[in-house]
């Protein structure tokens, strides 16, 4: 009965032995992933590394430029900005053109009929006819005076009225010509209840306000013209900044809401006060490529900045740095033997992007030679 019950007892013993082994090994080959991971070591093949068409790369000193933040918008000079006012008022019997539509300097906008220039085109004859019998008034009491067969009196008289016509002829024949009515052809008696406005500049209509039938006063603004060939950059530079712009600076936009690409200008013109709310002062800047103005629009807003000099920095190309949750990471190439590859990933301190290459601040942690992946970074380092 003994040695039955004694067998058992000694192989249980060794069962638990055999186990406890079992999963001191299984637990051993767990935590070896576990440190790798911790560490941030990354492992390749030669054949993961060419089929992925990797690269590594040294770090670069490069030179940077320093800028100056800016906003502003696209926009033109004063006078190749045209707002279209009528100098009367009226109802309007023709308007043809659309947003969009370019015109030429002097090309026909619209058309304004109103019963009152009837009446002022009258005056202004009334006054003509006045005056052939006030000059002549004139003239004789003149003659009579220099003869002293007149009294003064009427001869004061008569110069009185002469001028005081001829100054009312004159100005009416001015506002004639003010609404493009022809006082030749007045006086030929060709009298129009219509009066036509013309372009007063070359350029595009980027504004309508009017349709036919409406009646307008002297201060509607009709529609607005503007001339596409002179648009420039109108950027705000905050007052911390000024003592740095120089004029033919360069400068590096882009319009956010429209295209992502950067384009190019020059500063050719800095501003010499500052606005006493925004604490800004205005920066005129011209572009380098004169085509790409035909894709911009004014009003365009724009983000900008304006290289004032240049410092030379420690750098990497833009794909081998690697955000995750507010830092930046690396991946170091810590050894390259048996056909294998392997990293370290290693967290930096980035600064600007130019060019395609960022600036790496902690620069200096690392050895000159040091190799780091250039491309393929970010899925081994986010895996």
């Amino acid at each position: 009965m003994n040695r039955y019950i004694l067998k058992p007892i000694l192989i249980f013993p060794l069962l638990l032995l055999f186990f406890s082994c079992g999963n001191s090994e299984g637990d051993s080959g767990n935590d070896q992933p576990e440190e790798i991971k911790k560490n941030g070591g990354i492992s390749l093949s030669l054949k993961q590394f060419e089929s992925s068409e990797m690269e590594l790369g040294k770090m670069q000193e490069m030179m940077f430029p320093l800028t100056v933040q800016a906003t502003g918008i696209i926009d033109v000079p004063p006078e190749n900005k045209a707002m279209i006012n009528s100098y009367t008022s009226g109802y309007v019997k023709q308007a043809p053109l659309l947003v969009g539509d370019e015109v030429k300097k002097g090309q026909f906008l619209l058309s304004l009929e109103n019963p009152e220039y009837i009446q002022m085109q009258q005056d202004y004859l009334d006054a003509m006819e006045q005056m052939k019998y006030l000059r002549s008034e004139y003239e004789r009491q003149k003659t009579l005076m220099d003869e002293n067969i007149t009294s003064e009196k009427n001869y004061l008289k008569a110069e009185s009225d002469y001028k005081r016509n001829l100054s009312k002829y004159n100005a009416l024949k001015e506002k004639l010509k003010m609404l493009n009515l022809n006082p030749v052809a007045i006086e030929n008696g060709n009298i129009s209840s219509v009066i036509r406005i013309y372009a007063p500049i070359s350029g595009g209509i980027t504004k309508m306000n009017i349709n036919n039938g409406m009646y307008v006063s002297s201060s509607t603004p009709l529609m607005e013209i503007i001339d596409r060939d002179h648009l420039h950059l109108e950027l705000d530079v905050f007052e911390k900044d000024i003592m740095k712009l120089e004029k033919d600076q360069e400068i590096k936009f882009m319009i956010p809401e429209a295209q992502s690409d950067t384009l190019e200008g020059l500063v050719h013109l800095v501003g010499t006060s500052i606005d006493g709310q925004k604490r800004t002062v205005k920066v005129h800047g011209h572009f380098k490529d004169e085509e790409a103005k035909s894709k911009l629009a004014t009003g365009m807003f724009v983000q900008a900045e304006i290289i004032t000099n240049e410092s030379r920095q420690k750098a990497l190309p833009e794909n081998s740095v690697v955000s995750m949750e507010d830092r930046n990471y690396v991946l170091l190439l810590e050894d390259q033997s048996n056909g294998e590859y392997s990293f370290s990933r290693r967290e930096v301190i980035t600064g600007d992007t130019f060019n395609g290459f960022t600036i790496i601040k902690n620069g200096e942690d690392f050895e000159e030679d040091a190799r780091f992946l250039t491309k393929g970074t970010f899925p081994l380092i986010t895996e």
